[in-house]
């Protein structure tokens, strides 16, 4: 019992051959079978019995349609072709069939298309071997037999320097060989072309479909890229100028002035979303957009206390702190502290009912931190999974950064960011 593992080759099947190779297969089939009739006529009208005296006329044709006619099934049932025709093949010789030129080659072609074609390697394999023995089994009988039965002075004409018994011994298993081992070896090599266009096919779709998910892929970054961008800008003027119109709507009969400088600040917000809007138009309507380092002078560290005056507007009291040595910042490190300052303000703003506002920027040896914190209701958004607070924990993500939300001490929500330095940057703060 043959217990050796099946390799990759072993495990791949061939698939069956189409409607149209099978029917060029059969007419194949019968036009090898016609002309082995023509050349089974021929040999008997010219009297070439190469086997000794030959059967009746009913039984050679038999013999010659056996042999070449099961060619027209070959690739649909190569293995039981193979075996169909050698049988036969030997029969018909053991019985002195005239007809031999077509029926060597239907032998052949069976042998080849098994090993081309044969559904299962291994007993593809097993039986052109089978067969192949078989034939040199029946060769070896073929030579004991006629030898012995040679009359006398049947080699009176050989002149070689080669024993004549051995020479026709030789001449006919090396003629053997070659056909045999012809039709093997150009059944293998088909097979394994068939298999290598099949991993080529293979891997052309794995590639197509992985560029088809690296193309959604890239869509869905971009749209999470400019839902998050439009969140944080937009959302945040919307917000403040929803706060002051509401002001503005409470003192309108009783403070002018007031009602006046809210929907001062409204305008202004109303201007700021409008150009943050065109910003990210403009962006979208460039082929590639904007590069990382290519951020906005609308955004960054330094434009943090801008971030303020609507909350200063809409009546909160406001702090701005910087802590340590400032030193020049990556454009997209400076974006995203930026936004996430931009964010925790808008939340305040909307959900907090804070009376103030202290924002920290902190630079540490190998970090920037940002903190801001409001002494309103010590909870969270009212959705935690929103938008916003996604958006702040992708941007510190794609930064290796840490990000902190929860309640203070006592009163109020905090929101800290911490973003790695780069090297260089980091050297520069030294």
């Amino acid at each position: 019992m043959n217990t050796a593992p099946r390799t990759a080759d072993d495990a791949w099947r061939r698939p069956g051959p189409t409607p149209e190779q099978q029917r060029h297969d059969l007419y194949i089939g019968l036009a090898v079978a016609l002309v082995a009739l023509l050349n089974l006529t021929l040999t008997s009208s010219a009297g070439v019995f190469m086997f000794g005296d030959p059967p009746s006329w009913p039984e050679r044709l038999l013999w010659s349609v056996a042999v070449t006619l099961p060619l027209a099934w070959r690739r649909r049932r190569p293995e039981a072709v193979a075996v169909a025709v050698a049988i036969a093949f030997i029969a018909g010789q053991v019985r002195s069939a005239p007809e031999a030129q077509l029926s060597s080659g239907a032998l052949f072609a069976a042998i080849y298309t098994l090993g081309a074609w044969g559904p299962d390697r291994r007993r593809s394999r097993a039986i052109r071997i089978a067969v192949i023995a078989a034939m040199f089994a029946w060769i070896a009988l073929a030579y004991a037999v006629g030898f012995s039965n040679l009359p006398p002075g049947a080699f009176a004409d050989a002149a070689g320097p080669v024993p004549p018994v051995l020479a026709a011994i030789v001449n006919g298993v090396l003629l053997n060989v070659l056909i045999f081992g012809f039709a093997y070896f150009f059944g293998e090599t088909a097979w394994t072309a068939a298999r290598r266009e099949h991993q080529l096919a293979a891997q052309a779709e794995q590639l197509r479909r992985s560029r088809a998910e690296a193309h959604e892929r890239a869509i869905l970054t971009e749209r999470v890229r400019i839902a998050r961008e439009l969140h944080d800008s937009v959302a945040h003027h919307v917000s403040v100028m929803g706060v002051q119109a509401a002001a503005a709507r409470r003192v309108l009969d009783r403070d002018a002035a007031k009602a006046r400088t809210a929907l001062g600040a409204i305008e202004q917000s109303a201007r700021s979303a409008v150009d943050e809007l065109r910003r990210m138009l403009g962006l979208l309507r460039q082929p590639g957009g904007a590069e990382p380092d290519e951020r906005p002078a609308t955004t960054g560290v330094d434009r943090i206390p801008e971030l303020l005056d609507g909350a200063r507007a809409a009546g909160l009291r406001t702090h701005v702190g910087v802590y340590g040595d400032p030193v020049p910042l990556p454009g997209p490190v400076s974006h995203t502290a930026y936004r996430v300052v931009q964010e925790a303000v808008t939340n305040t703003v909307k959900h907090a009912g804070a009376s103030m506002i202290d924002v920290r920027v902190r630079y540490l040896a190998s970090q920037l931190e940002v903190d801001v914190s409001d002494d309103g209701r010590a909870t969270a958004p009212p959705n935690p999974a929103g938008m916003g607070l996604v958006g702040m924990r992708e941007r510190i993500a794609a930064h290796d950064g840490e990000l902190e939300t929860g309640p203070r001490t006592g009163s109020g929500f905090r929101v800290r960011a911490r973003l790695p330095l780069t090297r260089p940057t980091v050297g520069r703060a030294a």
